[in-house]
């Protein structure tokens, strides 16, 4: 499967996940931190600092996350090897659907440990079962809420959001959840699909520009560290909590 046809497959395959997931969310949203207007194609109808937020992808995409594809279309063996790690690093992997980066990241990290935070119940159970398929010990799945990573404070050194920051139906809430459990020091690194560039085969409400991403970390209380083009069709964007 390649990336246009997964894309597409998505579309099809997760409407009732989607349609499923946070829509008592929306309708229960009063803040004035967000905005509703009508939904575009893909799209919530919620907007936030000027951006739609996307449809959630739900457990139907599975697939999609785990297809042979992945390392050739992103380069994710690169990616992970960019990340600021140590061998007892504490690591939180918000939104982390089947795993596909939280294994590889524990495997890099003997003496520290990966918090794999999900708010689907069928993505959790995919975690479970395989960590005690590929007999990771130092993987620890955690249920999140809309809101909230659940974690304690002061207890990650380095949260990660794997194309997943732009489906976040209540993005300032979760980053001052992630903000607090950051320990001092601690980074919040974001990989988006690049929305500067039109060549790439994603939809537009799952892309994001640099200067977006860039706004609403700020507006959160973080800070760009660095921002790297080095990924084929993906922004590599490390901030630290100010």
């Amino acid at each position: 499967m390649n990336l246009i046809a997964g894309i597409l497959l998505l579309s099809s395959l997760t409407c009732a996940d989607r349609s499923r997931i946070g829509q008592q969310s929306l309708a229960q949203d009063t803040s004035t931190v967000y905005q509703m207007k009508n939904a575009s194609s893909g799209g919530t109808g919620k907007f936030y600092k000027g951006r739609e937020i996307a449809q959630v992808m739900g457990a139907g995409g599975a697939g999609w996350l785990e297809r042979n594809e992945r390392q050739q279309e992103e380069n994710t063996q690169l990616a992970i090897s960019k990340l600021p790690l140590s061998p007892n690093s504490v690591v939180a992997d918000i939104g982390a659907g089947t795993g596909y980066f939280t294994f590889q990241i524990a495997r890099q990290i003997p003496d520290g440990k990966v918090l794999a935070v999900e708010v689907q119940d069928e993505f959790i159970g995919y975690l479970k079962n395989r960590g005690r398929e590929l007999q990771i010990n130092n993987v620890e799945v955690i249920k999140g809420t809309e809101k909230s990573a659940n974690l304690p404070s002061n207890s990650v050194d380095l949260a990660i959001m794997i194309d997943v920051y732009h489906e976040l139906l209540f993005p300032q809430e979760m980053l001052l959840s992630i903000k607090n459990a950051l320990k001092p020091g601690g980074k919040l690194l974001m990989l988006e699909y690049r929305a500067e560039d039109p060549d790439i085969a994603i939809k537009k409400l799952h892309k994001m520009s640099v200067a977006q991403v860039d706004k609403e970390m700020q507006a959160n209380g973080f800070r760009l560290l660095k921002k790297e083009d080095f990924l084929p069709i993906q922004h590599f964007l490390l901030f630290e909590k100010r």
